[in-house]
């Protein structure tokens, strides 16, 4: 969804983070090592051919699951604390992946890299003394939000991720993540983010419990507080979602509105449409993608990789508010992404109508859903909706684009 905004300083959470047990060493983690602990947590194979082989082996894991989350131990909010280096200043041969036209840092690999990074901080928060392998199967439910202070990124400067799990239910943690890019000797912060992981059996079927988290000061009561109210939030926007339930009476004026502004005055006519001044038939405004869901792109549990379809779904919507605005366009915020279902190795992606085609089957599902909110340098048209499932999506982001001014 595209909307325009003035970009707005946050203020930082990275007050609320905890202190770092490393004692300021500089040996932390990469990616590619976060990578690779991950594959030996839960034992995956990094050949494809062997990937079936692998999973079947974790059927054997099902005898190491709590029957219920009181025979778990407690966690603390700095059990699951993690740092790790981005190194793009120090290890120039890493740059050329992250590196986009303009010179910056390509955002949508940080999504991938919050992905993965979120994964292992909510294991490092299960793990079990003498378990090399985890019995649980964790993976990314939604992105509750991204809020970035940071218009751009620099390809030439060390970047680091810190974060823990801030918040637990029985089968889901909250995780929340920062992002600091070093200059002139100190990190700055740019991003601040929020993702839900859920846990599953050692197949990815039936839902597991977790370590219950226990906050030990009353800063952590508030953080694991918000936690809750994320929550009771995420199911009040959801119960109102426009799928389920009428627009509101404001709503509906505002729809009511912009159909009365594209009448034809010169036929007294229902169907004759015109286009106000400075205006894009939302139709016109739209961008599709196909990509081929290959072995390379898999998870750990041989699924496609919920970072990458993050990757291609946020650049296709840069792409987009880049044809829609005439100029180059500035993330600002990312909210409410969810992952329905899981998407099969081999499946054809088709984004912009959030579809998975298989071919075998050749049905469609709806596997996920993404909100992103750029900025742009020149003034933007104004979007008209023409059909009442149009007008819907517009409601939508109506709503997005305010929860998000509220949250800045």
């Amino acid at each position: 969804i595209l909307t325009a905004l003035k970009l707005i300083k946050l203020p930082s959470l990275l007050a609320r983070t905890l202190v770092s047990g490393t004692n300021g060493s500089p040996l932390l983690p990469d990616m590619a090592e976060v990578r690779s602990r991950l594959r030996d947590i839960v034992g995956a194979s990094t050949n494809w051919r062997d990937h079936v082989q692998a999973m079947q082996e974790r059927k054997a894991l099902h005898t190491l699951l709590a029957k219920r989350q009181e025979d778990l131990p407690p966690r603390r909010m700095k059990d699951s604390y993690l740092e790790v280096l981005l190194p793009l200043g120090s290890q120039p041969e890493i740059r050329e992946k992250y590196l986009n036209v303009h010179n910056s840092v390509r955002f949508g690999r940080i999504l991938e890299d919050l992905d993965s990074l979120g994964v292992l901080i909510c294991y490092t928060h299960t793990k079990q003394e003498m378990q090399p392998r985890s019995p649980l199967s964790i993976v990314t439910a939604l992105v509750d939000k991204i809020n970035l202070c940071k218009k751009v990124i620099y390809p030439d400067c060390d970047i680091k991720f810190t974060g823990n799990v801030s918040w637990v239910g029985k089968t889901s943690m909250e995780v929340k993540m920062h992002m600091l890019q070093l200059h002139d000797g100190d990190y700055s912060p740019v991003l601040d983010a929020t993702f839900v992981m859920v846990a599953r059996d050692p197949e990815n079927k039936r839902p597991a419990f977790v370590n219950p988290l226990v906050p030990e000061s009353p800063e952590e009561e508030e953080i694991f507080k918000q936690g809750e109210l994320n929550k009771l939030k995420r199911i009040d926007f959801s119960t109102a979602s426009l799928l389920k339930m009428a627009p509101t009476a404001e709503e509906r004026n505002v729809i009511h509105d912009i159909f009365l502004n594209t009448l034809d005055t010169k036929t007294v006519s229902f169907r004759s449409r015109i286009l106000p001044p400075n205006s894009v038939w939302m139709e016109d405004a739209k961008l599709k993608g196909l990509q081929i869901c290959h072995p390379q792109e898999r998870n750990i549990f041989n699924r496609i990789f919920g970072g990458f379809l993050m990757r291609k779904a946020f650049e296709l919507g840069w792409a987009t508010a880049c044809s829609y605005g005439c100029s180059r366009p500035f993330i600002v915020s990312v909210d409410d992404i969810m992952f329905q279902r899981p998407v099969e190795v081999g499946s054809l992606l088709l984004i912009v109508g959030h579809e998975v085609y298989d071919a075998d089957t050749r049905e469609h599902h709806t596997t996920n859903i993404f909100h992103f909110t750029f900025i742009s340098e020149n003034e933007v048209p104004r979007v008209v909706p023409k059909t009442y499932g149009e007008s819907m999506l517009y409601l939508d982001g109506k709503r997005h684009f305010a929860a998000i001014m509220k949250e800045i």
